[in-house]
């Protein structure tokens, strides 16, 4: 059942059409992503189906008695009032507020013996209803909300109105996820998140009983969601069914498939207007005629198949100029941090950057992973300790503020600082980052930030480098873009040293994580999947762990037959534990080779396999400890 639905809705703003012919539908408890290039209409379309916006055409259903939640990129302009963060989100559960003070009355009346029987029948019913609805919990879970996003207690008696633009989107969004609306339209919500909120917010998100529409750039976070990919091309959509990863196969396939049967029609045609040419006016006068008549009923009717559309992407070329020596960088009793308030931001005691590892360092805001590559670089020196490259490496190095550019500089100059080129050359390279016409005598301080990352990236190609120092990559890149900057760093023979929050990248890369954990750097082999596991399997091993006591304990009795038991368990557990985690390799394999009819089915048991696979961790974890 339909809980919204767009019909034949299209957006203009003066003369140019944003959207075109937008016709989807949301069921209930559906959870669909919307994706497509920056530009492409998507925040408009979320608009107009929160009822914010009206199309210019066609129109937008929504179910009768149906709630529907909005939350928007920017919130600058939001909860203007002055009023308590922990107040707002208590606004949502005024009916139980009024509940509690009815029942309050109604406790001073039964004091009053000509009331009291008639008010203990009332409060009953009311203290069932309170409690029903939540009324001895729903303070807890206000915190637990508001924990889950990123605030700290000392945040809750601040007034929202002095909030930043951020913070007003989280609290936003707390209010939201509180308020429990039957659909959820969510612009960008994992913008001003750290890493721990944005799990959190998916693990809340999976859960919801609602439907909802996602607008993201974090495809981590979208294949752990998203059952539907809704994407925006052009001012059109499209539906594929399944996650983000199903969604690429399935995508380049239907691509592959309108592309032949455009050519096949092409062909057709060609061959049709051959003969009528070469007929006209000879013995096949009127075979030519019926084909010309045939041949215009077909392009003037809706079967013309139209050329499908070439996306506009980066198209980048990452080389190393010549091999760097075995070890890339070394630390040794390294210390990482500001000489102006000599605050250590962390620690490590031997640390070794080999070639060809794509190391992603992995941690929260604040915990120092940018200082750590301008420690690496010399930019910033180590408070104490070592940090050195190795031989024959030659650096490229990609800062998260783009700070490496001058904001005077036209994006030409950018590139011509690097390397000297003719004119034309550099139009042509630049032309490849989707700059072109007079947007190559734009100045660096005039730019987004996509298109300042685009320059970047421009700058890193042409240097030539072995090791690659990249924070950020991914930031402001467009979906499109992100997966064309994946493809070429996995073909980059070199060293990457990688400080991004896209998990998705890190999956898809990294051979290594250095995870900052209590302000030191813990190594682990593998990608994100892998560390994630390694990381609860290492916290549950050290919850377990029981200080032996000083004083020698008497000799110890056998294992009762229950702790027999649980040792059993226990390792039947990591047995399943390890079979599971070679059926995901397995099903990942098979996914990468999957016709489009196996996907959803793919896609559904890889999904199943990951849950059963954590319940089991966590069975495991509660076990040993």
């Amino acid at each position: 059942m339909s809980v919204l639905s767009a019909h034949h809705v299209h957006k203009s703003f003066g003369a140019h059409d944003v959207l075109s012919d937008i016709t989807v539908s949301l069921a209930r408890g559906q959870r669909a992503a919307l994706v497509g290039p920056n530009g492409a209409g998507k925040t408009t379309l979320l608009h107009i189906l929160a009822g914010l916006d009206e199309p210019t055409g066609g129109a937008v259903h929504r179910a009768r008695n149906q709630t529907i939640g909005f939350l928007p990129q920017h919130a600058d302009q939001e909860l203007s009032e002055p009023i308590g963060l922990f107040d707002l989100m208590r606004s949502v559960f005024a009916q139980l507020d009024r509940l509690a003070q009815h029942m309050r009355e109604l406790e001073q009346a039964m004091a009053d013996p000509d009331q009291h029987d008639e008010a203990i029948a009332r409060y009953g019913k009311i203290a069932e209803q309170f409690e029903h609805a939540g009324g001895y919990t729903f303070e807890t879970r206000i915190q637990q909300v508001l924990s889950g996003v990123g605030f700290e207690p000392a945040d809750y008696h601040r007034p929202v109105n002095l909030f930043s633009g951020g913070q007003k989107t989280r609290a936003l969004l707390a209010r939201l996820i509180l308020q429990q609306p039957d659909v959820l339209l969510l612009d960008e919500p994992t913008n001003h998140l750290d890493v721990g909120a944005v799990e959190w917010l998916e693990t809340t998100l999976r859960e919801y009983a609602g439907s909802i529409v996602i607008v993201s750039h974090d495809r981590y976070f979208i294949d752990a969601i998203a059952d539907h990919i809704w994407e925006m091309q052009a001012g059109r959509l499209e539906v594929f069914r399944g996650n983000y990863t199903a969604y690429l196969m399935q995508r380049e396939e239907r691509l592959e498939r309108q592309r032949k049967e455009y050519e096949r029609q092409q062909e057709f045609i060609a061959k049709e207007e051959e003969y009528i040419r070469r007929n006209m006016a000879g013995q096949n006068t009127r075979q030519a005629q019926g084909r010309r008549t045939r041949l215009e009923r077909l392009k003037q009717s809706g079967d013309l198949i139209r050329r499908p559309q070439e996306r506009k992407s980066l198209r980048l070329n990452l080389s190393a100029a010549a091999r760097s020596g075995d070890i890339v960088l070394r630390a040794h009793n390294l210390v990482v941090g500001y000489q102006d308030d000599q605050k250590p931001l962390l620690r490590c005691n031997q640390l070794y950057l080999y070639r060809n590892q794509r190391v992603a360092i992995w941690g929260p805001n604040g915990a120092g992973k940018s200082t750590f590559l301008k420690t690496a670089l010399g930019q910033i020196p180590p408070l104490s300790g070592d940090i050195e490259l190795g031989a024959s490496v030659r650096v490229g190095y990609y800062a998260q503020a783009h700070e490496m550019l001058d904001p005077a500089d036209s994006v030409l100059d950018a590139i011509l600082k690097v390397q000297n080129m003719p004119l034309s050359k550099a139009r042509g390279l630049l032309g490849r980052y989707l700059f072109s016409g007079d947007a190559i005598e734009k100045p660096i301080g005039a730019l987004s930030g996509g298109e300042r990352g685009r320059v970047a990236l421009a700058v890193l190609a042409l240097q030539g480098a072995n090791v690659l120092l990249l924070d950020e990559p991914t930031n402001h890149l467009d979906l499109d873009s992100q997966e064309v900057l994946q493809d070429v760093l996995a073909d980059f023979e070199g060293t990457l040293l990688l400080v991004t929050h896209d998990r998705y990248l890190v999956n898809a890369l990294a051979t290594h994580v250095w995870a900052i954990e209590d302000n030191r750097i813990t190594v682990y082999e593998g990608n994100y999947s892998e560390f994630v596991v390694a990381r609860a399997a290492a916290k549950a091993k050290a919850e377990a762990k029981v200080e032996t006591p000083k004083i020698a304990p008497p000799a110890r009795p056998k294992p009762d037959k229950h702790e027999k038991l649980r040792q059993k368990r226990a390792a039947d557990l990591e047995m399943a534990i390890n079979r599971l985690e070679a059926r995901l390799r397995e099903l990942s394999h098979q996914l990468e080779a999957a016709k489009p009819d196996d996907v959803a089915r793919l896609g559904t048991e890889y999904t199943q396999t990951e849950a059963q696979m954590q319940t089991l961790i966590n069975e495991w974890a509660e076990i040993a400890a």
